[in-house]
């Protein structure tokens, strides 16, 4: 077997002591606050551009997104991820669940939900939109 220098001889003598001794030994550990700006509890709210120009729209992507509509209805939703849409028809009204800003938007407005949101949809003219999840 190779012979180790000796400073590794008295650092691997050294923490073989420490260790034998240490066992002897208990270390209550206290459990510390979590710092307040590690716990935010900032909820995103709803983002409405209303009336966006063709620049804004073009630039987005948005009339190569899927699209999607229903009717006059009341249901609710539960955002999984966060959606932007563009609103080619209707009107909406959006009212989460958790005391977050109700807002209403309509033909040619650019909606972003915040993702892990819940809310209610009141749409109140029949709704024909552009999507994208992100």
């Amino acid at each position: 077997m190779p012979r180790l220098p000796s400073f590794y001889k008295t650092l691997f003598s050294f923490l073989f002591a420490f260790l034998q001794s240490a066992s002897s030994f208990v270390i209550l550990l206290q459990p510390s606050p979590v710092p307040s700006f590690l716990m935010s509890t900032t909820q995103q709210e709803i983002e409405v551009v209303y009336q966006p120009d063709s620049g804004f729209l073009e630039k987005k992507g948005v009339f190569s997104w899927p699209t999607w509509g229903c009717g006059v209805s009341k249901f609710p939703w539960t955002y999984g991820e966060s959606e932007s849409c563009y609103l080619l028809n209707g009107r909406v009204t959006v009212t989460p669940t958790d005391g977050r800003q109700s807002v209403t938007f309509g033909k040619g407005d650019f909606v972003t939900f915040p993702s892990g949101m819940s809310c209610t949809w009141d749409v109140t003219e029949a709704v024909q939109k552009h999507y994208n999840f992100f």
